[in-house]
């Protein structure tokens, strides 16, 4: 079992090279600064250590000497479980006794900044003996007898941990891309991979670091293995003195603390995870190596705030050991990475494969959010080293939900509580595709974001008509959105297609889809959001609905309208004086005496010059102090940057060309970003650190069809069509229909539309909502088979105890005196 302490490797006093696992690592970019901190950067992280002490806790020591009892239990449980399988094979004495394993563990608490409550990923690393049938010991069960499904092996390692007095929550999940045990071990979340080597042994001495042990294993170990193997190389890399190491550590801490504050830190919901903030801590490490913490932070948010995307972010270079894994390369997997962040280890593979263009642009800006409050605390430092920093401004909760004019809630219910797991934890793997690629693409909006937290409520239409068991096992997430006014057409957002594709492309491939499992939409104003949205907030949602109205008061945009159109009333103002002026004075240009200004009109005149002359300077003065700032802010970047890129093959590009290609990258300009193909980018993704799946994947069938924009039209509906008079033309090659080919085109109507008389303000309104009914092949109602409603398309005569109308459930008989019931087909 590995331990949390700082990782040992040969480092050179003059360099940031290390070596680890018997191969040199050189940093991919040249150091930047290698000043060390004055005395005022001490002062300035004396102030930051204070504030973390008190409001970013680690583990207690009762609660890490709980988790290392933890991990040496399972440790000495693993073992004993590989050699009980090396006697069930009939293996010699020696060779069950030399087989070994070893359990190591990764991501936050692998490098020690866990928070308290934090779970362990930990990977047991087995020789070719055991096999994963071994390992879940799932037994193979007689379809005729269903109820035997979950019996598995009493010698398999999942059984024993299962039947161990101090296990409790134990899930298995053995059809995931990477197989993992999830359960808790003593009240410590425990989540635990299986890596088989293709080798008959893992002595104590075994180097999990080294690339030979990728020499023949499968998919699923290749990814177990990646996520020990990243961290190790990640803690090497920034382990050349203790005190770099230790900054590393702090910084990161404070990072992941921004991150889960301000709503982004979720690798699966499109932003960044552990691994993410690890790497990216790592790099301004090697940038800046003798920074202090406080002074690293700052620098954290500078380079990442002007990093010229899509460059990738790596710690070295990416290499192929010859073992026939894919390797990352720019030239192959550029496609639809917008961010790329490279992991160090082999195999070298994109950690962000998941953010879009939508995200990055939410993450940059906090980036420069995150820049101005640390630019702005070093100056108050500077000027008051006494003064107390008020550090809270940084780690403040994101103002998400008072940010949007408008919201969509996205309530994923399931019929029963370990459906309903399964179900949630697959429709939040696919939620960034729905947002980013199909709602952001196709939808008229200048900006989106995915809120990555969960809310443990159903947030739903009253009219969905769920069950009491589908409100109880539901969770909620949150998208918040602003309409571009210069794109919109109409007053009204239609999003019933994009939840269309997003059910027939993402949430079809779910296996076993059950009914009752349902994704629903629902929209809202910022004003008419639940109270519970608001719990992040001090105050709830009044004191939300107070802060909003005090960001839009001290908006600079909103007070630069306002200083515009204050500009432009004086102006008109002035104007009209003006001409009032001359008219007088043409009446009066006949007579021989001009009669002269009086001192009021003078005075007035005096008196608007000086003040539109006054909001002019004003505003003059204010622009030359922000460029001026704006000047001296950007001579730092572009001498980092510079400083960066001089390795970078390529074009070199100005501050002025970085930042257009920046905008055309979060306006979607660049090529290959609107070419949208639904794919399996999950598959091709880092898996380590969290990232992993917990639940079964139906493989996707394939698609002619490649463009959002193509609507396939099943045959039973173009059937449908004909039978009305409609030409359903087909298209092989693009998969799309040509509708109504043979009807009269709108302009070849202009008389008959003439004839109509137009009503203004027309809305039609129903007494009570309609529900989702099923039609068969011809477009008739299905009748489900209760005594209170009989569907007909004609009136057949009387029958007692009904009437014959057109209702909820459409046009038939409806019985009398009693309630009908509405069923609920919203499950696919």
């Amino acid at each position: 079992m590995t331990s949390t302490s700082e990782p040992k490797s040969d480092f050179s006093k003059d360099s940031m090279s290390t070596k680890i696992g018997g191969r040199n690592v050189q940093p991919a970019f040249p150091v930047v600064d290698e000043a060390p901190p004055t005395s005022l950067e001490v002062t300035f992280d004396a102030s930051l250590k204070i504030f973390t002490s008190e409001h970013v806790p680690l583990e207690p020591t009762e609660g890490i000497k709980r988790r290392e009892r933890v991990l040496n239990r399972m440790g000495s449980l693993c073992r004993d479980w590989i050699k009980s399988v090396c006697v069930k094979r009939g293996l010699p004495l020696n060779v069950i006794n030399s087989a070994g394993g070893q359990l190591f563990t990764s991501g936050s608490y692998r490098l020690g900044v866990h928070e308290p409550g934090a779970d362990i990923d930990t990977i047991l690393v087995a020789p070719n003996t055991c096999t994963r049938q071994d390992f879940f010991g799932t037994l193979p069960v007689d379809e005729s007898q269903p109820d035997q499904a979950n019996l598995r092996d009493p010698s398999s390692l999942a059984e024993r941990i299962r039947e161990h007095p101090d296990v409790t929550n134990f899930v298995p999940v053995e059809g995931a891309a990477v197989p993992i045990l999830t359960f808790d071990w003593e009240g410590v979340n425990i989540d635990l991979l299986f890596a088989r080597l293709n080798s008959a042994s893992v002595p104590s001495d075994f180097d999990i670091d080294n690339d030979t042990v990728l020499d023949g294993v499968d998919s699923a170990t290749e990814k177990s293995l990646n996520g020990p193997r990243v961290t190790n190389l990640i803690a090497a890399l920034v382990s050349g003195k203790p005190e770099r190491y230790q900054t590393f550590l702090k910084v990161v801490r404070c990072v992941r603390k921004w991150a889960k504050n301000r709503g982004l830190y979720s690798n699966k919901m499109g932003y960044w995870g552990g691994v993410n903030i690890n790497i990216a801590v790592a790099l301004c490490v090697q940038l800046y190596p003798n920074a202090s913490p406080a002074s690293l932070l700052r620098k954290f948010f500078l380079v990442f705030k002007t990093w010229r995307w899509p460059n990738p972010i790596m710690l070295t270079k990416p290499h192929d050991a010859g073992y026939g894994l894919q390797v990352w390369s720019p030239q192959a997997h550029n496609a639809r990475q917008v961010a790329p962040m490279i992991t160090p280890a082999y195999p070298a593979m994109n950690s962000t494969l998941s953010v879009s263009r939508q995200t990055l642009q939410i993450m940059h800006e906090e980036f420069c959010r995150g820049h101005e409050i640390m630019d702005k605390l070093w100056k108050q430092h500077q000027e008051d080293t006494a003064g107390e920093l008020g550090w809270e401004e940084l780690f403040r909760p994101s103002d998400f939900f008072i940010a949007y004019p408008y919201y969509l809630s996205l309530c994923i219910v399931g019929p029963t509580e370990s459906d309903a797991q399964a179900w949630a934890g697959f429709v939040e793997s696919r939620l960034r595709k729905l947002v980013s690629d199909m709602l952001g693409r196709s939808l008229p909006l200048s900006k989106i974001q995915l809120w990555p937290k969960k809310i443990e409520a159903c947030i739903a239409d009253r009219s969905s008509l769920l069950t009491l068991g589908q409100r109880k096992n539901s969770l909620t997430y949150m998208v918040g959105f602003q309409v571009d006014t210069l794109r919109m057409r109409g007053s009204q957002l239609n999003i019933e297609l994009q939840m269309s594709h997003f059910r027939e492309w993402e949430l079809s491939r779910f296996q076993p889809l059950v009914p009752g499992m349902d994704v629903l939409a629902k929209a809202f104003t910022v004003k008419n959001l639940p109270k519970v949205c608001f719990e992040i907030y001090e105050g709830g949602k009044d004191g939300a609905m107070k802060r909003r109205r005090t960001l839009r008061d001290v908006d600079p945009k909103r007070q630069e309208r306002r200083r515009l159109r204050r500009l432009n009333e004086l102006k008109t103002k002035m104007a009209e004086i003006q001409r009032q002026k001359e008219e007088k004075e043409g009446e009066n240009s006949g007579q021989d005496k001009k009669r002269k200004r009086t001192d009021v009109d003078v005075a007035v005149e005096a008196n608007e010059g000086l003040e539109v002359a006054n909001v002019e300077s004003e505003s003059d003065a204010a622009v030359e102090g922000i460029k001026s700032e704006e000047t001296d802010e950007a001579d730092l970047l572009e001498s980092a940057l510079h400083t960066i890129q001089e390795s970078e093959p390529g074009e070199r590009k100005t501050r002025e060309e970085a930042e257009a290609d920046r905008q055309k990258l979060f306006a979607g300009e660049l090529e290959g970003d609107d070419d949208y193909v639904p794919s399996d980018d999950e598959d091709m993704a880092y898996t380590g650190d969290g990232a992993r799946r917990s639940f079964f994947v139906r493989p996707k069938s394939a698609r002619k069809h490649t463009d959002i924009r193509s609507l396939p039209l099943p045959e039973d509906q173009a059937d449908i069509l004909r039978k009305a008079g409609y030409t359903v033309v087909s298209d092989v090659d693009e998969e799309t229909k040509t509708i109504g080919g043979n009807m009269p085109t709108p302009f070849r109507q202009i008389e008959k539309l003439r004839e109509t008389r137009k009503i203004k303000n027309l809305k039609i309104e129903f007494r009570s909502k309609f529900d989702i009914v099923e039609l068969d092949a011809n477009g008739r109602i299905i009748d489900k088979g209760d005594d209170d409603f009989s569907p007909s398309r004609t009136w057949t005569g009387r029958k007692a105890g009904f009437e014959f109308k057109l209702g909820e459930r459409g046009l038939g008989y409806y019985r009398t005196g009693k309630t009908v019931r509405v069923p609920s087909n919203t499950a696919y």
